[in-house]
Formats: structure tokens, C-alpha cells, sequence
């Protein structure tokens, strides 16, 4: 490989404490960057209290972290590391100058010379890992009636609350598109309630039509994002919200109770490009622009190295 510093490679940390959906925006960010200059990417998982793990031998030239664990690490990392570019997704509270780029969703709206705001979170939706994660899972997918729906739910929150009358509507809207013929591909989060993981189960559980993914066995999550014709999420996560409007595919918002504060600024942001609409009942079919804000930020942070100097 030609060491010259435009193509040599470099290390970047991604820093968090392990959680799904707080290592996915910040190795989605990285690997988003990986793909316009050579990069190593290295998980480096931090706990939330107590000491902090050796980082081992390998100064990074990145360091990008997501969560308040990450926080904490980037106050010593930052002494140990005093040439690497710090990173940060979402809000890092009063530590912003820790970082010399923070990332955050434009419903947070922040302010600052450091930040740069984007629609959403990053994530990890490329079309290649949807098509590979759809040849990995093919014969599941083709065995279901098509067209197809992806199904995302998630469950409470502090904005949200997953109650036994949203449980029950939810029901009758995946039987009623059962019932039009609509091949469903479900899958459950940590978060969502036992007892409706339960109710789909024995709804869906001797249905040919309905594939019910809760957790066991390997993750169809991106198949089911890349061999849907449309896709439902509930609107308490922003994650999922953002991962589906980043497919190019129609996806369907699921309303929950409570009140969505901020986050009715991200609603209106996905509606306003195109890419999502509350489900009423009724199925349209409708095409937008895939949302790349990850990879938009990537070039934020490779413009921010270079101001630095390290590409």
C-alpha cells in the first residue's frame, strides 16, 4: 500500500459501552468514512462508572464516540491521544469541549462552531449490506407471500408509552395487512412488552405469511430492511426511523401515546423529504431520495482531519 498520507491507512476508535443502538451510529459514521479514505476501524468498549479499560497500544488517528460512557473516556483518551480528531454523535452535554466535531440530530437543535447537525443518526444502511444481508436470508424472504412489509417495533420511552390499547391497534393493523395478503417480516426490540411479544406469537405463530424475528437465532434485521415493499416503524425510535428512511423504500410511522416533544421536529423532517407517512390504514406506494446524512457527515469529519492535518 502506497504510505503516502492521502492513502495511507489510519486507526479510528469508535467508543462506546456496548449498546446496540449507540455503537451502531458511531461504527455506522466510521465505516460511512471507511469508505472514502482507508481506515481501520476499532470497537473500544468503555464502561459507565468505575475505571476505564487500557485502550491498548494503538494511538487512533479518529476517535469517535457515542453515549455518556464515551464522554467520560474522551476526558482521558483526549490527554492520551493529544493528535487524534474527536468525534462525537448525539449531545455530549456540558463536555462539548472535549470534541473537535459533535454530530447531533437537528431536532436537538444545537448550536455551536463544533457542530454539525444532521437529520436523524447516523447509521449503518448502505445498499451493498442490505443486498448481502438479503442473499444471506433469500429463501426466508422468498417463502413469504409478496408484496412484504418489515415491521419494526420497538416499545416505551420516555416520549412514548407502548399501552394495551396502542398493543391492540397495532394487532389489528398487522391482521388486517395479513389480510390483504401482505407478507410480514416482524421483528421485537429489547424493549419491547413481554406480554405483546406474547400476543404476536400467538396471532402469528402458524402463519406461513409472517416471519416473527424476537431475538433468537442470527439477526435478519437488515434483510428484512432490504426485501421489504414498505416498512413500518414505531415512532419511539428514532433509530429505526431514520435506518428505514435511509433504504429509499416507502416506511410507514406507527403512532404510540404520549407526547413526542422534539421529536415531532423529526417526523415532520423525514415527511418533509419524502420518505415517511403516518399509517392511517391505507398502503400507497411512493419513491424519495435515500437519506445519506451519514455519509454527509463522513466528509464533515475527513474535512475537520484535514484542517487538523492527519489526511
Amino acid at each position: 500500500m502506497d504510505s503516502s498520507p492521502a492513502t495511507a491507512e489510519r486507526a479510528c476508535f469508535v467508543v462506546t459501552d456496548g449498546r446496540r443502538g449507540m455503537e451502531n451510529q458511531a461504527l455506522g459514521l466510521a465505516e460511512a468514512i471507511a469508505q472514502l479514505t482507508p481506515m481501520r476501524i476499532l470497537p473500544v468498549q468503555v464502561p459507565r462508572t468505575g475505571d476505564l479499560p487500557d485502550p491498548g497500544p494503538i494511538a487512533p488517528d479518529l476517535w469517535i464516540g457515542c453515549g455518556m460512557a464515551a464522554v467520560r473516556a474522551a476526558g482521558e483518551h483526549r490527554k492520551a491521544f493529544p493528535d487524534a480528531v474527536f468525534v462525537y454523535v448525539q449531545d455530549p452535554k456540558m463536555a462539548r469541549h472535549r470534541f473537535d466535531l459533535i454530530i447531533p440530530p437537528e431536532h436537538d437543535r444545537m448550536r455551536g462552531g463544533n457542530v454539525f447537525e444532521i437529520t436523524g443518526s447516523p447509521n449503518r444502511i448502505t445498499r451493498e449490506r442490505l443486498d448481502e444481508a438479503e442473499r444471506a436470508f433469500a429463501g426466508q424472504i422468498a417463502a413469504l407471500p409478496a408484496p412484504r412489509a418489515a415491521v419494526l417495533i420497538g416499545g416505551d420511552s420516555r416520549h412514548h408509552r407502548f399501552t394495551p390499547a396502542i398493543a391492540g391497534t397495532l394487532l389489528d393493523r398487522l391482521r388486517h395487512l395479513r389480510g390483504e395478503g401482505v407478507g410480514l417480516m416482524v421483528t421485537t426490540s429489547r424493549r419491547t412488552p413481554d406480554s405483546f411479544v406474547t400476543a404476536l406469537e400467538e396471532a402469528f405463530g402458524d402463519d406461513d405469511g409472517v416471519w416473527l424475528h424476537t431475538g433468537d437465532g442470527p439477526n435478519p434485521y437488515f434483510a428484512f430492511l432490504g426485501g421489504a415493499d414498505w416498512i413500518f416503524v414505531t415512532e419511539d425510535s428514532t433509530n429505526m426511523l431514520t435506518e428505514a428512511a435511509a433504504t429509499g423504500t416507502p416506511v410507514y410511522r406507527l403512532m404510540l401515546e404520549g407526547k413526542p416533544g422534539k421529536f415531532a421536529r423529526l417526523y415532520s423532517a423525514l415527511e418533509a423529504h419524502g420518505a415517511v407517512r403516518p399509517y392511517l390504514g391505507q398502503l400507497d406506494s411512493w419513491t424519495y431520495p435515500p437519506l445519506h446524512e451519514t455519509e454527509r457527515a463522513a466528509h464533515r469529519v475527513l474535512e475537520i482531519m484535514a484542517r487538523k492535518g492527519d489526511i
